[in-house]
């Protein structure tokens, strides 16, 4: 199953310049996704992080980690994108990054459902460009609805 980026925002309440997942390539339902995050140097974070070099920051690996997730848990309990729909980092585990991302890379997003108890879930995270590992980490979240 491939997932355009309109059904994306049909599922996340992300918004430019916070989406960080561009497409869906491939979803195993109720276990697995792949998403892509194809890194552009007209990002807005690049003017400072570096403006030398620029370096995808790590925390929004995680993030992209994180979004990857929603979508997952969001296909299996049918959640769509609205201001009373929301999701909450509640943990990063066993974070790791193992060599930067730059413009120009694409990066491969594979999360794994983990296990979850009630509104909180848990799902493993790999990051890779070109087939080269650039951040592992297990992230833990809520969704809930707001009033």
């Amino acid at each position: 199953m491939e997932i355009d980026i309109h059904r994306i925002q049909d599922i996340l309440p992300h918004r430019y310049p916070f989406l960080l997942i561009d497409r869906i390539t491939d979803v195993t339902p109720g276990e697995s996704l792949r998403a892509l995050k194809n890194v552009t140097v007209n990002e807005p974070f690049f003017a400072g992080h570096f403006p030398h070099r620029p370096v995808f920051p790590g925390v929004l690996m995680l993030e992209s980690i994180a979004q990857a997730s929603a979508v997952l848990v969001s296909l299996i309990i049918d959640a769509k994108a609205s201001r009373k729909n929301v999701y909450l980092f509640a943990g990063v585990d066993k974070a790791r990054f193992r060599s930067p991302a730059e413009p120009g890379d694409q990066l491969v997003i594979d999360v794994t459902l983990g296990a979850h108890r009630r509104d909180l879930w848990r799902c493993s995270g790999l990051i890779t460009v070109d087939g080269k590992t650039v951040c592992t980490s297990d992230v833990l979240f809520t969704h809930r609805p707001i009033e």
